[in-house]
């Protein structure tokens, strides 16, 4: 196998067969494939794309470039939710505990935030005491033990991906269709699940800003777990405003909590419901998605989801305590609120800026390498179709260092619209695929 042949013939529109993607893949992660020559690939397959068989090996071999975990000792259907990320996402917080507490195994590999998007890590994190680097084998214990783990990706899982995607990074092959696919897919096949809930965010806070975006990439996805014998369910969401009225990384902890308490917003508590009864019933812990959402009323009545909760940050080394009074969590010494310039109707709110906002505040990281602060943050005091009287509170800002308040406080003023009338509202959940 030769590198520049194989180069030439994606360049050049042609196929190439799994064995030689296999190869090129394994001799990518061993070093003996250059960068320059994996971004001339990537660049090939970002305007040649791959078809179907070409994507089903590619993801294999990525999955297969490092360990493929085995939990096949639990019990029961294994089932994880992947969100492709949004801007106040902090759904996985409440859909483990929520899904574990009925039964369904749920071991789960997540990320940090990066950009304008959180990541679920990172909000762990903020619990005193939580541990997301764990070795596989306790991994796999408290999967078995407690009914569920969240987890940072291992040097061991997927490699070539996570290789992958620093190189993608920095040359402008990261919004490719195929690669993000196969990137998502390749990690959590090697998780050991045998299904998988797929959350496709649309809108202005997400990556996939059209329908037609998102329907593809969830297709993708899709055919990519049928290929490799997973039943795939994919729901795209809604990502016009932030998710909940909360962004950063303790609020969102606390908002999460207050979910398990039946006390969240009604667009998160939507979202978190209508996710988790499709994991019940990819799980086999329930006949159909009204059967589900039953038994999570339910859980969450009867205090099961938070004791759950509590039972998976104990194990994973947090403060329980922490769940119990909130204020134990990471709280900013300072807050000040953004006031509305005139009277109306909240209209727009603009994700992705509210999502920069964030992170220019340090409640996101531009690089992997940046530091962030868990307390710092947004509670939205509007969402979008609630009225407003001029110079009441759109949103009020958490902080710590007012370096960058002003400029904060700009981002978040202009990311509002506030109009005359209400506009019609939208449905949390778009479409749902299988």
């Amino acid at each position: 196998m030769r590198p520049y042949e194989l180069i030439k013939r994606k360049r050049d529109g042609g196929s190439l067969d799994a064995d030689d993607i296999r190869l090129f893949i394994e001799g990518y992660t061993e070093g003996d494939v250059t960068d320059y020559q994996m971004s001339a690939m990537c660049m090939a397959v970002f305007f040649r794309g791959l078809d179907p068989v070409e994507l089903t090996a590619w993801t294999r071999a990525m999955l297969e470039s490092g360990d493929v975990l085995d939990l096949s000792d639990t019990p029961g259907v294994k089932v994880d939710k992947h969100s492709t990320g949004g801007v106040g996402d902090k759904v996985s917080l409440s859909l483990a505990p929520l899904a574990a507490a009925c039964g369904v195994v749920v071991p789960m590999v997540s990320g940090r935030g990066l950009g304008h998007t959180g990541g679920t890590l990172d909000k762990l994190e903020s619990i005193p005491g939580f541990e997301v680097d764990m070795p596989v084998a306790e991994y796999r214990r408290l999967v078995k033990e407690v009914g569920a783990c969240l987890i940072g990706q291992t040097s061991r899982l997927a490699p070539a991906d996570k290789k992958l995607y620093a190189l993608r990074d920095v040359t402008a092959t990261v919004d490719c269709l195929p690669l993000i696919a196969s990137s998502i897919m390749s990690k959590k096949l090697a998780e050991g699940i045998d299904a998988l809930l797929l959350d496709v965010k649309v809108g202005s806070g997400a990556f996939m800003k059209s329908i037609e975006e998102a329907r593809a990439l969830a297709g993708t996805m899709i055919g990519i777990g049928k290929e490799m014998g997973k039943r795939v369910v994919a729901l795209i969401t809604n990502m016009d405003e932030p998710l909940g009225r909360t962004v950063g990384n303790a609020l969102e902890v606390v908002e999460a909590v207050e979910m398990l308490r039946g006390r969240a917003p009604a667009d998160y508590t939507e979202l978190t419901l209508a996710l988790t009864a499709e994991m019940l019933v990819l799980g086999e812990k329930a006949p159909n998605v009204e059967a589900a959402r039953a038994e999570l009323e339910k859980v969450i009545a009867s205090g099961a989801a938070e004791a759950k909760l509590k039972e998976l940050v104990v194990a994973q080394g947090g403060d329980a305590a922490a769940i119990e009074d909130l204020s134990r969590l990471p709280r900013a010494q300072h807050t000040v609120a953004v006031l509305a310039e005139r009277s109306g109707f909240v209209t727009r709110i603009d994700s992705e800026a509210i999502g920069l906002a964030a992170m220019a505040l340090g409640a996101g990281r531009e690089r992997t390498t940046d530091a962030i602060d868990p307390a710092v943050g947004f509670f939205l005091d509007r969402k979008v179709g609630e009225a407003v009287k001029a110079s009441e509170p759109l949103v009020t800002v958490h902080y710590n260092d007012d370096t960058c308040l002003e400029e904060v406080k700009r981002r978040v003023l202009a990311a509002y619209s506030v109009g005359d009338a209400a506009p019609l509202a939208r449905p949390i959940v778009v479409e749902r695929l299988e």
